[in-house]
């Protein structure tokens, strides 16, 4: 891990200084998890693939404004995580106005699989939740980070994390008990 924190600061003051190379490997360095988690946060591919290049191409243009002491991984989740934020905010607001009140669900009601299934049930639950808390839940469970990180990343009070984590979890136990009945 320090190997890979003192490549990455390089890679950082490479990218500051304009090298091509050093972007592109932050970009593959990082790529993976910015897109898995805009894909749990919006639930559509193509979205999250936006929404992660999006947040990886602001992050670059802000160096500048990157305090090189932190590592880059948890700043550019946090910017991925907000814009996947706003974009599944906007996405339900073009739904409401739409008068649609179809909200698109992952899963699929046939059983091929006990594991499938279960993925699809949770994918199910996750779209089922708020985005504020289907974030605090990928942040914390996918990512892996502390209520304390992911307070620090979203700039919400503990709490609020906390709050939401429970809230979510409770709310995605329910949608997922009802999905694999």
């Amino acid at each position: 891990m320090a190997g890979a924190s003192r490549h990455e600061r390089a890679w950082v003051r490479g990218a500051r200084a304009g090298s091509a190379a050093d972007v592109e490997a932050l970009f593959r360095h990082h790529w993976p998890l910015a897109y898995r988690a805009a894909y749990l946060v919006v639930h559509d591919a193509a979205a999250a693939e936006d929404i992660a290049q999006e947040a990886f191409l602001a992050a670059i243009r802000a160096l500048d404004r990157f305090d090189r002491r932190r590592p880059f991984g948890p700043w550019l989740h946090r910017i991925v995580v907000n814009r996947a934020i706003d974009w599944a905010r906007a996405r339900r607001l073009r739904a409401e106005i739409s008068d649609d009140g179809t909200i698109e669900r992952a899963a699929a009601h046939t059983r091929p699989g006990a594991a499938d299934s279960d993925a699809r049930a949770l994918a199910a639950g996750l779209s089922a939740l708020s985005p504020e808390h289907r974030a605090v839940i990928v942040l914390r469970h996918l990512l892996e980070y502390t209520p304390g990180e992911i307070a620090e990343l979203l700039e919400l009070p503990r709490g609020t994390v906390n709050s939401r984590l429970r809230r979510g979890l409770d709310a995605l136990r329910e949608a997922i008990g009802e999905e694999l009945q």
